[in-house]
């Protein structure tokens, strides 16, 4: 038993050894390698101004690219879209009417109108406004 116990321990290392090869192998196919950072244009920054009294000129050059991206990540989804990417969002996504509002078409205009009703609570409200302001 003892040969088989230890015939046995080798080969689990061996097999070990294998499936560690296997899993580095995959890694390395499926790997990148980032060499280029940059900052996280979807997190908010706060810049800092340089020093009020200091004579040294910033020199530093503008990343066009990084700009674009984070103007990019700032805009509202309806300019970055052409159609919503949820249903949340379909919910007052298309803002133009589907017709053109006609004020004289009385089937979709109804404007406020003043009855008999309406004329003589207004001028009891105008009134006991001005009662309880001049005590």
């Amino acid at each position: 038993k003892q040969w088989y116990q230890r015939r046995v321990a080798i080969t689990a290392g061996v097999h070990q050894n294998a499936i560690l090869c296997e899993t580095i192998k995959k890694e390395q196919k499926h790997q990148k390698l980032h060499k280029d950072y940059r900052v996280n244009p979807f997190k908010k920054i706060n810049v800092l101004a340089s020093k009020p009294n200091s004579n040294v000129e910033d020199d530093t050059q503008e990343d066009e690219q990084f700009i674009n991206i984070f103007k990019k990540a700032r805009e509202v989804p309806t300019e970055k879209y052409d159609y919503p990417q949820t249903e949340s969002q379909s919910y007052g996504w298309f803002t133009t009417p589907l017709i053109d509002s006609d004020r004289s078409d009385i089937r979709l205009h109804h404007p406020r109108t003043m009855s008999e009703v309406t004329k003589y609570m207004d001028a009891a409200w105008r009134l006991k406004e001005q009662s309880e302001n001049m005590q």
